[in-house]
């Protein structure tokens, strides 16, 4: 079955990670391709990776002057084909706010017209980040993406990490918030994710496994200095 993922996260969650994770095993498979619909977080950028994922054969489609050093971006017209062209998997990495939601919404009828089992749109949360550092600020978040994207959000993502600093307590602290987030608004927990070593030891504690969904060992793509803001924590 031909398959869409649209990973909708706020700043600092880790999504466009997941999205590159996404679509290199899908890669493995089928025809993959990749779009970046960030049109908020110009930090961390898709398109710096596009001779990575042209390697494993993944077809790149980044906002227009992506990298060149304007911020100001704009959507390709090539983003239609991910609707008219045969692709096995599609990846959607998404803004996580207002401004990156709506820039998913104007593809509404697109998705609208996709068969029942081939959209799943995910929430990837992360707990350390101060927009998502409650259950409160997951069920605003999630309710504000879901507007502005004119899509329902069918599951949510753990991803809780503090990068470098990342122990088995980041998932089980994550666990433990999006497990009430999902009991409160019944959207599932669909993936849970995370370096392979720590994501073991987080599955051997024997958690409820209704909120840990389908673990994901992820490999880390995308390298930035995430030290000034790791001290910043401790300030």
């Amino acid at each position: 079955m031909k398959k869409y993922y649209v990973l909708i996260g706020n700043y600092g969650s880790g999504k466009t990670e997941l999205a590159l994770n996404f679509a290199m095993r899908a890669a493995q498979h089928g025809r993959t391709e990749l779009l970046d619909l960030d049109m908020v977080n110009t930090y961390f950028r898709l398109a710096e990776h596009g001779k990575l994922v042209s390697m494993k054969e993944i077809r790149l489609v980044s906002p227009n002057f992506a990298c060149s050093g304007i911020e100001t971006l704009s959507l390709p017209a090539e983003v239609a084909s991910a609707f008219a062209m045969d692709w096995d998997t599609v990846v959607f990495d998404v803004g996580g706010d207002a401004v990156g939601s709506t820039a998913l919404g104007r593809y509404h009828e697109d998705f609208l017209a996709l068969a029942p089992g081939e959209l799943e749109v995910l929430n990837v949360v992360n707990i350390r980040r101060p927009l998502a550092g409650t259950v409160e600020k997951i069920i605003h978040l999630q309710e504000e993406m879901e507007l502005h994207s004119r899509l329902k959000i069918t599951g949510m993502i753990n991803n809780t990490n503090l990068a470098q600093m990342t122990g088995p307590e980041e998932l089980r602290d994550g666990y433990e918030m999006i497990r009430q987030v999902s009991e409160i608004t019944g959207v599932p927990v669909a993936y849970t994710s995370g370096r392979k070593e720590l994501l073991d030891i987080f599955l051997a504690e024997g958690h409820d496994p209704r909120y840990i969904g389908t673990p994901i060992a992820i490999d880390t793509y995308m390298h930035r200095d995430w030290d000034s803001w790791i001290k910043g924590l401790s300030l």
